[in-house]
C-alpha cells in the first residue's frame, strides 16, 4: 500500500463528509484511509478564515512509503530493587514517577495538596465564601497548577519530541480528546484535566506505584552527598533516589532545599497583571465577526519591545475563560487564568507581563533566597491592599493615563473587584514596560484598550533556577534531582512533564 502527504484547506465549519471528499479529490484516489497529521487555523485574512490541514493518505492507488514513526521512549521494565521518592504531583512529578514505576522502581509519590476531587470541592468553597482553604488552592494538589488552567499542551522547548509523543498518548489513553495529537495549539481544558489526572493516578497505582496526598516534604536526611531519607509531615521515607517537583509556588520547599545545600541562581522571569476583555470583542478583532462556526473562541499572542529593549508579552491566554484567585497562601493575593474545553465563557483573559531580572526588581544584586523573599513580599502587599481575596483592578485606559477606575465592570473573577492604582502597586520598571506594551497591543488588536487589568500575575515562571549537572542531578548531590517549573528549566504542562521524564530517564541510567 502506498502513502502520500497532502495539504488541504477547508472552511471552519467543515463536516466529516467534506473532509473525506477533499482528501480523496486532492490525493486523486477512490479507496483510501487517512490520518490527520497537523491542523491549524489560518486567520491572516479575515475574509477567508479557514482550516489548514495536513493529511497522510494510505492507498493502493498511490506510490510512496509511509515515513517511519519517530523512535518512541524505550522504557525497559525490570525489577531493580531501588526506591524512588517523588515530591509533587504536577506534570513533572507525576510523569517522573510514572516512568520510574514502569521501569521497575519502587516509587512513592507524595503531594502536599489533596486529590483532584478534594481540590475541586475545596476551591468551589473558597470561591463561594472567600475563606482560604489550604487544600483548595490553584497551585497545590493533584495535577499541579495545570489541572485548574486551560490545559495548554504547546511548548517552545526543543528536543522533546519523544517525550511529547509519550505525554500526548498518555493523556489520550486517559480520556483526552484525540485532536491533541494534531492540533497546532492543543488544549485539554480544566474540566477534562480533572478526569484525566484521576485516570492517570489510577493507572500509576495499578502498576504498583504508591501515592500519598496531604503529605508535604519538609526536609531530607543527607549523608556524604546522598539523600538517604525524605522527611515529610507524615513520616520519614528511606529512598535511593529523590526527585523534587515543587512547581513555582512552594516557597517552603525552595527554602528547605537551600538550607540543605542545594544551589540555585537567579534568572529572568516576568510579572504583571491579568488582562480581561469580553470574548466577543476579541473575536471581532481577530476574525472580523463575533462568532465563527467550527471554532471555539479567538485567541491572541502579543509581544512588544520597550524603548530600553525590555520584553513585554501576553502569556497563558484563556479564550472564553475565567480569572481565578490563584494564591497558594492565605497571606498573599495573586491571579491566574483557566478555561474549560469548550472555551464558551463570556470573557477572554491573559497575563500581561514585563520580563525582568530579580536584580532589576530589587535595584541591587540579590541572592536566590532574597529573590524569592522579594517576590513573596510583593504578593503580600496585594493581599494587604484588599484585606481579602478580591482582585485589585483598573481599566487599561486608566492604567495608561494614571487614573483610578471608579466604575466596577462585569468580570469572570469570582471574588469581586476592588478599584486600585495598579500603576503604583506594581514595581515601576514593570509598569513602564506594561504601558509601552499595552499601547502596542492596542494597535495590534482593535479594542484592546477597552479591557481591564486585574491583580498580580507573578507565576509565569520562576525567578530562580537550580544548578544541575549533565545527568540532571543537583550540583554536589549523588541522587537528588529537581524537575519541572520549580527547577527553573521548564514552564507549562508539556515542558514540565517532559523535564520530569528526562530526569526519570537519567535516574534509570544511573540505577542500571
Amino acid at each position: 500500500m502506498g502513502f502520500k502527504t497532502i495539504d488541504i484547506k477547508l472552511p471552519t465549519s467543515y463536516s466529516e463528509e467534506q473532509l473525506n471528499h477533499a482528501v480523496g479529490k486532492m490525493a486523486g484516489v477512490k479507496k483510501f484511509t487517512f490520518q490527520i497529521i497537523n491542523k491549524s487555523l489560518d486567520a491572516r485574512k479575515k475574509q477567508n478564515i479557514h482550516w489548514q490541514i495536513r493529511v497522510g493518505v494510505s492507498s493502493d492507488e498511490v506510490k510512496g512509503e509511509s515515513p517511519l514513526p519517530e523512535d518512541a521512549l524505550n522504557i525497559e521494565y525490570r525489577k531493580r530493587n531501588k526506591k524512588a521518592l517523588v515530591a509533587g504531583a504536577g506534570p513533572a512529578g507525576f510523569f517522573a514517577a510514572y516512568v520510574l514505576q514502569q521501569a521497575g522502581f519502587d516509587v512513592t509519590l507524595v503531594e502536599r495538596g489533596g486529590d483532584v476531587n478534594t481540590r475541586a470541592k475545596a476551591i468551589a468553597g473558597f470561591e463561594k465564601s472567600g475563606s482560604f482553604n489550604k487544600l483548595g488552592t490553584y497551585s497545590f494538589g493533584e495535577g499541579g497548577a495545570g489541572t485548574f488552567s486551560d490545559g495548554k499542551l504547546t511548548s517552545r522547548t526543543k528536543r522533546i519530541s519523544k517525550e511529547k509523543a509519550f505525554i500526548t498518548n498518555a493523556y489520550i489513553q486517559a480520556g483526552g480528546p484525540e485532536e491533541i495529537a494534531w492540533l497546532t495549539h492543543p488544549h485539554l481544558g480544566s474540566d477534562n484535566l480533572r478526569r484525566i489526572v484521576k485516570n492517570l493516578r489510577e493507572e500509576f497505582i495499578g502498576i504498583g506505584g504508591k501515592m500519598l496526598f496531604e503529605t508535604q516534604l519538609s526536609g531530607m536526611e543527607i549523608k556524604n552527598g546522598s539523600v538517604i531519607a525524605a522527611i515529610t509531615d507524615k513520616g520519614t521515607f528511606e529512598t535511593d533516589y529523590i526527585i523534587v517537583a515543587p512547581g513555582h509556588s512552594s516557597y517552603e520547599t525552595y527554602h528547605m532545599l537551600m538550607d540543605c545545600g542545594v544551589q540555585f541562581r537567579t534568572k529572568n522571569f516576568a510579572i504583571g497583571s491579568r488582562a480581561e476583555h469580553p470574548q466577543h470583542l476579541i473575536n471581532r478583532a481577530q476574525w472580523g465577526v463575533e462568532a465563527l462556526p467550527g471554532v471555539k473562541a479567538a485567541e491572541y499572542r502579543l509581544t512588544a519591545k520597550t524603548q530600553d529593549n525590555r520584553p513585554v508579552y501576553t502569556f497563558c491566554m484563556c479564550p472564553g475563560g475565567i480569572v481565578v484567585p490563584a494564591t497558594p497562601y492565605e497571606h498573599t493575593n495573586i491571579v491566574n487564568g483557566m478555561s474549560y474545553y469548550k472555551r464558551n465563557g463570556g470573557f477572554a483573559n491573559a497575563a500581561c507581563v514585563t520580563g525582568i531580572h530579580p536584580d532589576q526588581l530589587a535595584g541591587k544584586i540579590v541572592t536566590p533566597q532574597e529573590a524569592l523573599e522579594n517576590l513573596e513580599e510583593l504578593e503580600t502587599t496585594f493581599k494587604s491592599f484588599t484585606d481579602n481575596f478580591s482582585a485589585p483592578f483598573i481599566t487599561v485606559r486608566d492604567f495608561l493615563s494614571g487614573k483610578i477606575s471608579t466604575k466596577v465592570p462585569e468580570s469572570s473573577y469570582p471574588l469581586g473587584l476592588t478599584p486600585a492604582p495598579l500603576y503604583d502597586m506594581l514595581p515601576k520598571i514593570v509598569v513602564d514596560g506594561m504601558r509601552e506594551g499595552l499601547q502596542q497591543f492596542s494597535r495590534k488588536v482593535q479594542g484592546y484598550d477597552q479591557g481591564i487589568l486585574l491583580g498580580l500575575e507573578s507565576k509565569t515562571s520562576s525567578p530562580v533556577q537550580a544548578l544541575r549537572d549533565e545527568a540532571g542531578r543537583c550540583d554536589g548531590f549523588e541522587n537528588l534531582f529537581i524537575a519541572g517549573e520549580g527547577s527553573g528549566y521548564a514552564g507549562g504542562i508539556m515542558s514540565s512533564a517532559a523535564d520530569g521524564i528526562k530526569i526519570a530517564l537519567q535516574v534509570i541510567d544511573h540505577g542500571s
